[in-house]
């Protein structure tokens, strides 16, 4: 593993448990000698987990799509910021650069991203862990309506066991580290007969 891809939200959020998680996170991924890719911004939990990477010396490529780059939403100094045209690429890219994903609190565009790769797991598209930093308990709904979604038969166990969750940084990428793909195709070819 060599960079870990962060989603993170463009506000700071209403606790301040949320900026010390996303500069924890920070800390954790440059003291392993891992890259951070993330959505660009110098603004809200994004802003915070590049400055403290960058401060500590790590690696921080951000990936932003040219509109919001105009909004002056970009952060200009970090290791490398790609400019893409939409969010579409910038979501293939930050996939595409990244060995692994973990999704910080944030809003809609935080779960999208984190539910689009973990999806892209579930079909055997990559193989790579997707994880939760579960701050103050920010994702219990969400974890809750997963198990519900096993409950009634919509998410298998071992689709929802893909998602990693954990509220402390370095447990949750130790983890990471000792994470086997699953053997998704089986499943598949399981349910196409």
């Amino acid at each position: 593993m060599r960079r870990v891809c962060v989603y993170a939200g463009s506000n700071a959020g209403t606790r301040p448990e949320y900026a010390e998680a996303a500069e924890l996170l920070a800390a954790a991924l440059v003291r392993r000698g891992l890259g951070i890719v993330y959505g660009g911004g110098n603004v809200g939990l994004m802003g915070v987990l590049a400055d403290t990477a960058l401060e500590a010396g790590g690696e921080v490529i951000g990936v932003i799509p040219e509109a919001l780059l105009a909004r002056e939403v970009g952060h200009r100094d970090v290791t490398e910021l790609r400019v893409v045209s939409s969010m579409h690429e910038r979501k293939a890219m930050m996939a595409d650069l990244a060995d692994g994903f973990i999704a910080l609190p944030g809003g809609v565009g935080t779960l999208e991203e984190l539910i689009e790769v973990v999806t892209w797991s579930q079909l055997g598209l990559h193989a790579k862990p997707c994880g939760l930093l579960d701050t103050e308990g920010f994702y219990r709904g969400l974890l809750d309506f997963l198990d519900h979604a096993v409950g009634e038969g919509f998410i298998r166990e071992e689709h929802r066991a893909m998602l990693l969750v954990d509220d402390d940084p370095d447990r949750l990428l130790d983890r990471f580290e000792a994470w086997q793909p699953p053997e998704v195709h089986k499943w598949i070819d399981r349910d196409m007969t």
